[in-house]
């Protein structure tokens, strides 16, 4: 299956990268990783998290408070939001209208 991320899921994953780069050096190399292995899991297991009463599926990850969130339309999963898990749940939910 094919991954997509829309831009504004990119526009976060660069944005959190680059403040835990600014705690630490490395830090946000390490979240990028963590991204990068939870997004390849999404990939081979896409349809395993449970579909959400919104109509998404999500992963958290396992070291940094933030979760990737993300919809199945035809043959591609769309990466809609790398979303902090403490602030403001679901304020990207609107990113998936007219997938769904």
């Amino acid at each position: 299956m094919k991954i997509e991320l829309v831009e504004a899921a990119e526009a976060e994953l660069t944005e959190a990268i680059a403040y835990y780069e600014d705690i630490e050096f490395g830090l946000g190399l390490r979240l990028k990783d963590e991204i990068r292995k939870a997004i390849a899991w999404i990939q081979s297991h896409p349809e395993l998290p449970s579909l959400r009463a919104k109509g998404y599926r999500r992963i958290n990850l396992n070291v940094f408070p933030y979760y990737v969130a993300y919809i199945i339309w035809k043959d591609t999963v769309w990466i809609v939001a790398i979303a902090h898990s403490y602030r403001l749940p679901e304020y990207w939910i609107k990113r998936k209208r007219g997938w769904i």
